[in-house]
């Protein structure tokens, strides 16, 4: 800190005498705290401008001191507590850290001032043609009439049509792989070797179609039929392996591929 103090036993920086004594190498008792804050107004008052930190700073000093010499004063309180003095030193560093960040944002509200001056110096360039190009200019409400701007106007604001798409014509696909399974573990072992055409008549969609030749698949990955095509494009030909026993085929509640 800036301000320095002159006493008949120390003279120094003002932080520097409460240092000493908090350590006892200066007596408190003959510190005259009147005369330190007489001649701190003076300093103030031949500098002119006032510094807050540096005033928020001695000011806080001066109070430890104050309260040091007035529990030494008080009777029974022959030393003060050494926690209570770090406590106060611990206040005063968290409030340098207040008044710093005031400090900062006291520096940037001086910034955006000069800013705000600075623009207001200037002047901004009103929108359009300059006068001397208005006869040029086409008229751009040339034709327009109040009932068009109506028209214009319960056009933009009349509802949008909501989309309604039918959807009876979409057949739900009412088959799947788990019953196609079911009705193959029951059919195969019974009918013997038969072609896929033969598992599949009956059948007009092509989905239901789709949905036997997975079951199949599922059925040959399960290791209970036999899958055989005798030629390119020919029947394909699906029948029950010797020895797998239905019982033995695990019905899929889902089929995942």
């Amino acid at each position: 800190m800036s301000v320095t103090v002159t006493t008949p036993v120390y003279e120094g920086p003002f932080d520097l005498l409460l240092n000493l004594i908090l350590k006892e190498e200066v007596e408190l008792y003959e510190v005259s705290l009147s005369s330190i804050v007489d001649a701190f107004l003076v300093e103030m008052e031949r500098l002119g401008d006032l510094d807050l930190e540096v005033a928020t700073e001695f000011l806080l000093i001066a109070s430890i001191l104050v309260e040091l010499k007035t529990r030494r004063l008080l009777p029974g309180q022959d030393r003060a507590d050494l926690d209570d003095e770090f406590g106060l030193w611990e206040e005063r560093d968290l409030l340098l850290a207040r008044l710093l960040e005031c400090k900062t944002f006291k520096d940037a509200a001086v910034v955006l001032r000069r800013l705000a001056a600075d623009a207001s110096k200037s002047w901004p360039r009103r929108s359009g043609l300059e006068e001397r190009f208005l006869g040029m200019a086409p008229d751009l409400l040339e034709g327009v009439t109040a009932d068009a701007l109506r028209d214009a106007f319960l056009r933009a604001m009349a509802p949008r049509p909501s989309v309604h798409v039918e959807t009876e014509h979409i057949a739900p696909i009412r088959v799947s792989v788990a019953d196609a399974v079911v009705e193959l573990v029951s059919e195969i072992p019974r009918s013997g070797t038969v072609t896929f055409r033969h598992l599949t008549r009956g059948l007009v969609d092509r989905i239901e179609i789709v949905v036997r030749f997975l079951a199949v698949l599922e059925l040959y990955k399960q290791g209970v039929v036999e899958i055989d095509q005798l030629g390119t494009f020919g029947d394909i030909h699906v029948g029950w392996r010797p020895g797998a026993d239905p019982s033995d085929v695990d019905l899929i509640d889902a089929y995942e591929g």
